[in-house]
């Protein structure tokens, strides 16, 4: 149940509290006091798109904060899944709007993204307006209507995922469907593309050694020269190097009979070893590693090729390798395809069959909840004042899509003697925004959210149909929370709770304010939803009789 709206700097609304009780609540007003803007509020808070010109002008920034109450077991089951929990059984919803972007979504102070407000908003309220009216005359939008009676999410399910089955099968077949002219070309291209590969023997990392290889090359000469120097002064050309005499002076200072030496003689030792694997690994080097310019030729060739060959599989050594590896599958695919192909049409086969069945399943499950749901909107639509009507739910075979393979559109004849037709071509405003209220009101049997919000749906009608209204939307109040904006007497006279959505100017500014009637106001704002002009003593006293009538 959503307990309160609290809105600041949305449009004409500057600051404005919006309590709300169980049972039945309405919001009247003067066109354009800002009843829309509540419910703009209202979807903005639960997660839908808000644009910035919804900020007050003056202001920077807007924040909106729906309090709820009493939630479902699927709204506590959602908070559940995103890290998130109810307090007290409450659900405090809060969206800022700034002018540069950097508002955002609270649910119980922790951040979260406009999706996650969007899937548990949901499972909180129901918000229904004209705009509904709309879907209800596509018809490809019905069979949504009798899947939520149907209660059939597991049938859906495992034949949506068969479908997707179905589909994956059949990219597979496609994918092997090569005429023989395409096949011969393919396994021509995937063979060369194999032998060049292969033949290249190509390794991870061998380009970038070529090219510091390359690099060495080319100094080849004045490398040579440094390294016989460094030998020349480590050994010297007649063994008098400074590996000689460090291994002399080593001997001389270990004759000396001195402990105070000791440690220094140790040291000298190290020094000396240290200085003979320097002239091991320069001497090594200079005759393993050291690339002579004659090599610089066959050096850049190889780089050559491996850049070719890179720029042609677009990759390096790594990604031409994998590009070998996944030429080799497809060749083998290719070679084998008349068996994969006869081994994917055999699953294709199985596939189908088991889409027909689940497909079946489902639309046993449509077809039971459509007479059920036909039959219940006819009750409701004869109370609403349409005691003729005939509402038929066409359920017919089609085609297999992702949503099965039933075609649902609702027909309906208003008047005795009438055949059927779509809605399309037969509703009136005021027929459409019966036929709205008769479904919600037997869909809202089969949902557990506990807030149904009705704005405006009520265009069109006026007379006993308002009154036939009122009763049914009271009636659907037992249950559910119901909040109804609206313009009719009717109606506004049969809520429990009733607020007036008042505009005022004040220093050339506009605000709105949010005020719940009592029982002398209520006759008040009745009357002049009655007369729209003055209020007469006998026009308040005809707001009176259908206030206290109403209850």
């Amino acid at each position: 149940m959503l307990n309160c709206l609290h809105i600041e700097n949305i449009a004409v609304i500057e600051n404005a509290d919006v309590s709300l009780s169980g049972g039945f609540n309405v919001l009247t007003g003067e066109t354009g006091a800002g009843k829309s803007i509540i419910i703009d509020s209202l979807n903005a808070v639960l997660g839908a798109r808000a644009s910035k010109d919804l900020i007050r002008n003056g202001t920077d920034s807007a924040r909106v904060v729906a309090e709820f109450s009493d939630i479902g077991v699927e709204a506590e089951r959602l908070l559940e899944e995103y890290g998130l929990s109810s307090e007290d059984g409450k659900v405090i919803i809060q969206r800022i709007l700034t002018l540069d972007s950097r508002g955002g979504f609270r649910i119980n102070s922790q951040p979260v993204a406009a999706s996650v407000v969007r899937d548990i908003g949901v499972a909180l309220i129901n918000i229904h307006g004209q705009h509904d009216n709309q879907t209800l005359l596509n018809p490809d939008k019905h069979c949504d209507y009798i899947d939520k009676i149907a209660e059939n999410y597991k049938e859906r399910e495992e034949y949506l995922a068969e479908f997707k089955n179905l589909n994956s099968i059949r990219r597979e077949l496609q994918e092997l469907d090569f005429n023989e002219e395409e096949k011969l070309r393919r396994i021509d291209l995937l063979k060369f593309q194999i032998n060049e590969l292969e033949k290249a023997d190509i390794k991870v990392g061998e380009f970038e050694a070529l090219k510091e290889q390359l690099k060495l090359a080319k100094q080849f000469e004045q490398n040579s020269k440094r390294i016989n120097s460094v030998l020349d002064i480590l050994c010297g050309a007649e063994g008098d190097g400074a590996t000689e005499q460090l291994r002399t002076a080593h001997k001389l200072l270990c004759a000396i009979e001195s402990e105070k030496l000791n440690t220094t003689c140790t040291r000298l030792a190290s020094t000396l070893e240290d200085l003979m694997d320097i002239e091991s690994e320069v001497r090594f080097f200079g005759e393993n590693e050291l690339i002579s310019a004659e090599n610089i030729d066959l050096i850049q060739d190889r780089i050559d090729f491996l850049r070719s060959l890179m720029l042609k599989y677009s990759g390096d050594e790594a990604g031409m390798l994998n590009f070998l590896e996944s030429a080799r599958r497809e060749l083998e695919n290719i070679n084998s395809s008349d068996k994969k192909i006869a081994e994917l049409e055999e699953k294709l086969s199985l596939s189908e069959q088991r889409l027909i069945k689940k497909g079946e399943q489902l639309s046993l499950t449509r077809a039971r909840a459509s007479k059920a749901f036909q039959e219940n909107v006819c009750n409701i639509l004869r109370l609403l004042d349409m005691p003729n009507v005939a509402f038929v739910v066409k359920h017919e075979k089609d085609r297999y899509s992702k949503k099965g393979c039933d075609n649902i559109e609702f027909l309906i004849s208003a008047n005795a003697g009438e055949s059927v037709k779509p809605l399309a071509k037969i509703a009136s405003g005021g027929e459409l925004s019966r036929v709205m209220l008769a479904i919600k009101s037997v869909l809202s049997t089969a949902d557990e959210v506990s807030t149904l919000i009705f704005d405006e749906i009520d265009s069109g009608l006026s007379g006993r149909a308002a009154n036939k209204v009122a009763a049914q939307i009271r009636k659907v109040s037992a249950d559910k929370q119901v909040i109804c904006v609206t313009h009719l007497a009717q109606i506004a006279a049969a809520a429990d709770t009733h607020l007036l959505i008042e505009k005022s100017v004040d220093m050339g500014r506009t605000y709105t304010r949010v005020t719940e009637l009592d029982y002398n106001n209520r006759i008040t704002e009745i009357a002049r939803i009655m007369s729209g002009t003055e209020i007469t003593d006998k026009l308040f006293d005809s707001a009176k009789e259908l206030l206290d009538r109403s209850k």
